[in-house]
């Protein structure tokens, strides 16, 4: 090592989730002590204030190029179960509560809209992280289907709010456009497919900085302990359960680990925006639309810290006890026909 050089990849990889939180976290940190300075405009405030959704895009993209057709249908199964885990669990104690005592109903500061804008969304570039890290390449497949519940409307669905119980066909379609793309480009070329894998860690480090800097931690002092309890109450009631309904219904031949099913125990950064929109919607919740937010917020980053260091535990644990399955490579890696051919001369 030369003098005075600093491993900061290295420094970042020893903590779970590095790659996200860390630059999560410095991007909390500037928003909050110099809300301003991210805001000077040009290619500054393009890539650290409002490139978020543009990286998590190329995440989508580089990722869809790991997904080969022929194993497609596997990483649809795993989607379909994560996502119906999520959603299912997520929605029911915001949906009792509100059912028991209506849009006012409190139980430890926690509120229904709160509860139900935060909890069935998932954070898409979290996952792809983890799931990178210790599941499979159908893994990160999955997130082709786990992606639909960005947005509002599972959440409106399950209130049973009229009209806006469809989910439109045009906002899904352009949420997993991106990794179609990519899909296609890597299936028609091995090399696109190579070239592209790179891209998939650059831009889950890229994008949580400006994700970051969407928030400040005055957010933890607006929600107070609420926000924290959710973000709490998500990893545990959201991410633990689908980690043993990954076990259940993914046979072990066709996983590496479980751990990667409690990967989806996260609230989404756009699940701050739910609460206004189904205010907007239906003007019963208005009154409870601003607290539901901030408890939103704060939920965010305590599932962003936290869920990392339980599917680290996870995984620990399933090495420990000899429940990983080496023979399906992490997606991380190559599997050794991709190595084989890799070694090949080149004539």
């Amino acid at each position: 090592m030369k003098l005075g050089q600093v491993r900061v990849l290295d420094t970042i990889n020893k903590i779970p989730g590095g790659l996200m939180v860390v630059p999560l976290i410095l991007g909390v940190t500037v928003n909050t002590l110099f809300p301003d300075f991210l805001k000077i405009g040009s290619f500054t405030t393009a890539l650290f204030k409002n490139g978020g959704n543009c990286l998590i895009a190329v995440l989508f993209l580089c990722s869809g190029a790991q997904i080969q057709f022929k194993s497609a249908g596997q990483a649809l199964y795993k989607g379909v179960v994560i996502n119906t885990s999520k959603v299912l669990f997520g929605v029911s104690i915001g949906v009792i509560l509100a059912r028991i005592g209506g849009p006012g109903a409190v139980i430890l500061g926690m509120t229904p809209l709160g509860l139900i804008g935060c909890m069935s969304n998932s954070n898409g570039g979290l996952y792809t992280a983890l799931a990178t890290k210790y599941g499979d390449k159908t893994d990160v497949g999955a997130i082709a289907v786990i992606s639909s519940n960005d947005g509002p409307f599972y959440e409106m669905l399950f209130m049973g709010l009229g009209g806006v119980a469809a989910i439109p066909a045009k906002a899904l379609f352009a949420c997993i456009f991106p990794i179609l793309v990519g899909m296609i480009l890597g299936n028609l070329d091995d090399k696109m497919r190579d070239f592209l894998k790179p891209g998939m860690l650059i831009s889950i480090f890229l994008f949580a900085f400006p994700l970051g800097a969407g928030m400040s931690f005055k957010t933890f002092i607006t929600a107070g302990i609420p926000g924290i309890l959710i973000g709490l109450l998500t990893v545990a009631w959201t991410g633990i359960p689908t980690y043993f309904i990954y076990k259940l219904l993914i046979r072990k031949k066709n996983r590496r680990s479980c751990a990667v099913g409690a990967a989806v125990g996260t609230a989404a950064g756009n699940s701050v925006g739910t609460p206004a929109a189904i205010a907007a919607v239906d003007p019963t919740w208005e009154p409870y639309a601003a607290a539901a937010t901030a408890q939103c917020a704060a939920a965010v980053i305590v599932t962003a810290l936290v869920t990392p260091m339980v599917v680290n535990a996870l995984y620990k644990y399933e090495e420990k006890h000899g429940l990983i399955n080496y023979d399906v490579p992490l997606a991380s890696e190559d599997t050794e026909m991709e190595k084989a051919a890799k070694s090949e001369p080149k004539l």
